[in-house]
């Protein structure tokens, strides 16, 4: 390996957003990109100065001067794309979820295992802002005692891609689950969810999914705290909204109910409005102006996806440096395989169980095999 990481990115739409980011690291360079539009392979490449390029994104997998690649496809390639690269013995991070079913989650784990690779699940939250202040706070003991754990995320699909049509709302769940399992620091050992409502039935036929809303309840291993999730994705009126509240024995938090507000944190019953500051700077200076700004910063050019999410709480860069850093350093990302893997499980299960009327399911230990 060169003494910089040599990034493939594969997809343009979400993805652009990080080719300068790599390109501004100091220990990574994008040497290759895939878009399967020809057209706008050729405007990306152009403004960011990137001369290989690829509309098949095996020939850039296959590419001997890529190290490491950065998937950003419609969530049904996820899987495929991800096992072909670790197969090709190169890095890999993926957008979420990781896969959408248990064998796939289980070949992806066993893959990483023989490949030596990193494989890290690009999962914004865990690199947010807000994620950062809560963390670095149950970290110094202010907060007390961990006793509750409750995430949400309501988002409305209308008008996104084909693929999203239907999806079952655990299925997408990895924004609110996530930050959960990692501030508890475990997994979900079982979980129990319900259905609630019904979408529109020329949705709901093409999942066999009928539910607006799946709450569930997860059990966490090793551990006497419980969470509980909320997902919804379509004909459900919300705000979109990607949260976590975390209550403990001192301090609580709670995310703001309203875009633009501020985020409560209650001393006992005394609650502080707080603005969560940016983390900017505990990433190299090249890179810390991604935190609150992106590719899609025109008002007619913004990505659904970054729009929606606040530009995802500046967690960017955060997250690119991981990557590259954990490659660099020869230590494994966070999250790993097997983390990315419990945490899109947990959704994937929880789908399971509101199918069978809230019967408990227990996820599968993905270090085996």
């Amino acid at each position: 390996m060169s003494k910089k990481v040599r990034i493939g990115l594969v997809g343009l739409g979400f993805g652009a957003e990080f080719i300068p980011i790599y390109q501004n690291h100091p220990n990574a360079e994008v040497v290759a990109i895939c878009q399967r539009d020809p057209a706008k392979l050729r405007a990306i490449g152009d403004a960011f100065g990137v001369s290989r390029r690829y509309t098949d994104w095996r020939e850039l997998i296959a590419d001997p001067d890529v190290d490491a690649v950065h998937i950003n496809s419609p969530i049904p390639d996820h899987a495929m794309m991800s096992l072909m690269t670790l197969e090709a013995g190169k890095h890999c991070a993926c957008t979420v979820p990781m896969a959408t079913n248990i064998e796939a989650l289980r070949t992806l784990c066993h893959a990483q295992r023989a490949a030596r690779k990193n494989y890290m699940m690009i999962e914004t939250v865990l690199y947010a802002r807000e994620f950062f202040f809560v963390r670095d706070m149950l970290a110094s003991g202010e907060m007390g005692r961990l006793q509750f754990l409750r995430g949400s995320h309501q988002q409305e699909m209308a008008g996104w891609p084909g693929y999203w049509e239907g999806l079952p709302p655990m299925h997408y769940a990895t924004h609110c689950v996530s930050p959960l399992l990692a501030l508890a620091g475990t997994l979900t050992e079982s979980v129990v969810c319900h259905g609630s409502g019904r979408i529109d039935t020329h949705l709901a036929i093409k999942n066999g999914s009928p539910f607006a809303v799946e709450t569930a309840t997860l059990r966490l291993k090793d551990s006497d705290v419980v969470a509980e999730v909320t997902r919804s994705l379509f004909n459900t009126a919300r705000q979109y909204r990607e949260s976590f509240d975390v209550y403990a024995s001192k301090v609580s938090w709670e995310w703001a109910l309203v875009e633009e507000e501020p985020s409560v944190l209650h001393y006992g019953e005394e609650p502080r409005r707080v603005r969560v500051p940016d983390y900017a700077d505990r990433l190299p200076e090249g890179i810390r102006p991604y935190t609150t700004k992106g590719v899609y910063d025109s008002a007619e050019n913004v990505h659904l996806s970054f729009k929606q999410g606040s530009g995802h709480g500046g967690s960017h860069p955060h997250l690119a440096h991981e990557f590259v850093s954990s490659i660099i350093e020869g230590r494994e990302p966070f999250p790993n395989a097997l983390q990315s893997a419990n945490y899109t499980a947990t959704g994937i299960c929880a789908h399971e169980s509101a199918l069978r009327g809230g019967e408990r399911v227990y996820l599968p230990d993905f270090s085996e095999g």
